[in-house]
C-alpha cells in the first residue's frame, strides 16, 4: 500500500509543468545555527560572512519603528504601502504610482517576470549574474538566455547581440552578485538606449548604497527616458533588514501598475513597512555601513593578497576570490566556525565568496583561512 501511494504521488506531480519541475532550488547561505548543530560548536563564537548582510546590524531607527508596530500585528498591514511609498516618492522624487513594493527584491523580480515573461518568450542575463534570474525566467515557462561573461563582468556587447524577437526581460546587476563587478554609468546608459523599446530591462541595484556617490549611475533619472526600465533596491543589505525582507522597485508608472496588478496582497507586512519606512530616513546609519564596508574591503582584499590569493575587485560588501579546491577550503572554515559562501552553482568552482565584517570578524576570517588553506 505503501508503495502505491507513492506512485500516485509521483503521478501528481508529473502533472506539473516540466518547467516546474526541472528547477533547481536557490540555495541559501548555511545559518549559524545549522552549523553549530552539524559540528557541535557554540554559536555565540561563529562567524557569518556569507550572505551579504549588514555587520552593523539594524538601523537603531528601525528598531524603534518595529517595536511600536508590534502592537497592531494582529492588524493586515496596509496592502498599498502608502507611509513607504510616500517615503521612497519623497526620497528619490518619483512619484508613488512609479513604486512597486516587494517581500525582498527577490519578489520585485518575480513580479517582472510574471507580468512580462510567457513560454515562448525570453529574457537574457549575463553568466556569473543572481541566480534569481534564470529562477524566475523558468518559473513561468520562459527560456533563460546566459550570455559568457567577461573577465567575470557583464559583456554588454555580447548582450546586446543576443537580442532576439523574443526577447522580452534583460536582467542586469550592478554591482553584480557574487563577482561584484561594477558598469559604467555611461556604458550602461548608452547600452539601455540601443536595446529595441520593446526590450525591458531589469537594473538590479541591490549594492547601490555601497558605491561611492560618483560612481553611481542617475539611473532613478533615466525612467523619464526609459520607459523599458525597471530599476529594483533592497533594504536587506545597507539597511541591515534581510531578516524583514523588504524590496521595491522604480518604473513607469503603466509598467509598476502592472506589477502591481500580479503583487501578492500584502506581500510586505505590517513590521517590515514600519522599519522601512524609519530605516530610509536614517542616512547616519547608511553613512556608516558605507564606510565601515570600505574599510573591511581594503583589509580583507589586503589579506588575501597576502595569503597569495587572487580576488575579483568588488563594488559590493563581499568579495569573490580564489582558492583551488574551494569546497575543501569551506570545509575547513566550517570546522573553525567561519561561513562564507560558495559559488560553484554560478559557474565559479574555484571560489568562495565572503562578505565584509566587523573589523573583528575580518580578522578571525583572514587567520581562519590562512589557516585552512594550510590544513
Amino acid at each position: 500500500m505503501k508503495t502505491a501511494a507513492v506512485n500516485r504521488a509521483a503521478d501528481i506531480c508529473d502533472l506539473a509543468p516540466g518547467y516546474i519541475r526541472a528547477i533547481a532550488p536557490y540555495e541559501p547561505g548555511k545559518p549559524i545555527s545549522e552549523l553549530a548543530r552539524e559540528f557541535g560548536l557554540d554559536p555565540n563564537g561563529i562567524i557569518k560572512l556569507a550572505s551579504n548582510e549588514n555587520p552593523l546590524g539594524v538601523s537603531p531607527l528601525a528598531m524603534q519603528a518595529m517595536r511600536q508596530a508590534l502592537a497592531d500585528v494582529a492588524r493586515y498591514p496596509d496592502g498599498n504601502g502608502f507611509e513607504l511609498k510616500q517615503a521612497l516618492s519623497q526620497h528619490y522624487g518619483v512619484e508613488t504610482s512609479q513604486i512597486v513594493l516587494g517581500n525582498g527584491s527577490n519578489d520585485v523580480l518575480e513580479l517582472a517576470a510574471r507580468s512580462f515573461l510567457t513560454p515562448g518568450l525570453e529574457a537574457i542575463y549575463s553568466q556569473h549574474a543572481f541566480a534569481v534570474y534564470p529562477l524566475a525566467t523558468q518559473a513561468v515557462g520562459a527560456t533563460g538566455v546566459e550570455v559568457p561573461a567577461h573577465d567575470f563582468a557583464h559583456d554588454l556587447g555580447a548582450m546586446l547581440r543576443a537580442v532576439s524577437p523574443r526577447t522580452r526581460l534583460m536582467f542586469i546587476a550592478n554591482p553584480n552578485n557574487p563577482t561584484g563587478t561594477l558598469i559604467h554609468s555611461a556604458d550602461l546608459h548608452a547600452f539601455i538606449r540601443a536595446l529595441p523599446p520593446d526590450v525591458i530591462v531589469v537594473l538590479d541595484e541591490a549594492y547601490n548604497e555601497y558605491l561611492p556617490a560618483e560612481l553611481k549611475a542617475d539611473s532613478v533619472g533615466w525612467l523619464r527616458e526609459f520607459p523599458n526600465l525597471i530599476i529594483t533596491r533592497t533594504f536587506s543589505k545597507a539597511y541591515g533588514l534581510a531578516g524583514l525582507r523588504v524590496g521595491y522597485a522604480f518604473a513607469h508608472a503603466g509598467v509598476a501598475d502592472l506589477m502591481n496588478r500580479v503583487r501578492q496582497p500584502f506581500n510586505v507586512n505590517s513590521i517590515s513597512l514600519a522599519a522601512a519606512t524609519a530605516g530610509l530616513d536614517d542616512r547616519e546609519f547608511v553613512r556608516h555601513s558605507f564606510e565601515l564596508n570600505q574599510s573591511g574591503m581594503r583589509r580583507i582584499t589586503q589579506g588575501l593578497t597576502q595569503l597569495g590569493l587572487t580576488y575579483i575587485p568588488s563594488f559590493g560588501n563581499f568579495v569573490s576570490f580564489k582558492v583551488g579546491d574551494a569546497n575543501a577550503v569551506f570545509q575547513q572554515l566550517l570546522k573553525r566556525g567561519v561561513i562564507v559562501r560558495p559559488i560553484a552553482s554560478y559557474g565559479m568552482p574555484d571560489y568562495l565568496r565572503v562578505s565584509t565584517g566587523l573589523e573583528a570578524e575580518n580578522e578571525r576570517f583572514l587567520e581562519a583561512l590562512g589557516q585552512s588553506l594550510s590544513a
